[in-house]
């Protein structure tokens, strides 16, 4: 095959505050034909992810920052088109962090196969993907939920938390979704069968709505926003809660430090337990989550919804779409057929 060519988006600046569509650039990049021990593939979806924000800042971190004028990076399933590595034939599906582009070539580190007969490919971004995955072991290993508590979770409408507020159901807990939009939490309670949603949007009083949701406290807290939600699960929550701290999407485009916690003193009072986690420290559990989510999507027990943007050169738009909560489950951007 002769050289390919793939659109990709570059960081053009680093954002300051929010970012805009002027801090990413869509250019075209000439691929040379897979030399021996490589292939060529050409990505179906690409994932945008709130992890990414930190990314586009200088700044040392849990993973290294992008570079100006460099490619994007993210997860991504692809189709191998030509191969000249006997371990990855044409025809065979792979997920790699490779997003941000049409077209890559690689010579197999860093790649993993994927079984489309299992799931539709979009689903190994999303359910069977790391945002599943990041819910799946936050809650079973921190939260330690118990059947007939009461779980809260933040950003429930989104791929990590739709699929903790489905997993406390299947444990036997009381869910409730704390979400932004009646569309979201008609979501969560019809669809999803959680037990209430609050929100955030709406309520002119959020603490008084938790309250009335959560009449026998908090038990476990998943927490993917921060803000104002967090100081009203600690002043609600039980005697040994546990909250896992996934992430703090409100927080991720602060130009300066937000005031934190109010009510941190509780904390010792009621013996919380607060524990954040990056997902990569715990890969080695990935067979035992497929086990179990892949019986749970079997079974109709776990559900998901995917918010899909079409086209490479509107990544930038999917992403910033993703931070400010236009997606219901996960956001992905169709980059190829």
């Amino acid at each position: 095959m002769p050289e390919t060519v793939s659109r990709q988006i570059v960081l053009a600046e680093r954002p300051k505050g929010w970012p805009t569509p002027a801090n990413f650039r869509l250019e075209s990049a000439t691929l040379p034909a897979p030399t021996e021990g490589q292939f060529l593939a050409r990505n179906l979806f690409m994932s945008v992810d709130p992890y990414m924000r930190g990314r586009m800042n200088d700044a040392a971190s849990y993973v290294a920052p992008f570079q100006i004028g460099k490619p994007l990076e993210g997860g991504a399933v692809a189709r191998v088109v030509e191969s000249r590595n006997p371990a990855f034939a044409v025809g065979d599906h792979v997920m790699t962090m490779n997003g941000w582009r049409e077209y890559f070539v690689s010579d197999g580190r860093g790649v993993n196969k994927i079984d489309p007969r299992l799931a539709p490919a979009s689903a190994f971004l999303g359910v069977l993907g790391v945002p599943g995955m990041t819910g799946w072991y936050g809650l079973k290993y921190i939260g330690e939920p118990k059947a007939g508590e009461t779980l809260v979770v933040s950003g429930a409408a989104g791929a990590t938390g739709s699929f903790v507020a489905q997993m406390g159901k299947v444990l036997g807990c009381r869910v409730v979704g704390v979400a932004g939009g009646a569309e979201k939490c008609q979501f969560l309670t019809s669809e999803l069968g959680l037990d209430a949603a609050v929100d955030y949007k709406a309520e002119p009083d959020l603490f008084a709505a938790l309250k009335r949701e959560c009449p026998k406290g908090i038990d476990v807290y998943f927490e993917n926003v921060g803000g104002e939600i967090f100081d009203h699960v600690l002043r609600l929550a039980n005697p040994f809660a546990r909250i896992p701290l996934c992430g703090m999407i409100s927080q991720y485009n602060n130009t300066a430090p937000s005031d934190g916690p109010r009510f941190m003193t509780m904390i010792i009072g009621k013996r919380i337990k607060i524990q954040g986690f990056i997902i990569s420290d715990h890969l080695a559990k990935m067979p035992e989550f497929f086990g179990e989510a892949g019986a749970w999507l079997k079974s109709g027990k776990m559900k998901y919804r995917e918010t899909i943007v079409q086209g490479v050169e509107n990544a930038p738009n999917a992403f910033l779409g993703l931070l400010r909560g236009e997606n219901i489950g996960k956001m992905l951007v169709k980059v190829g057929e």
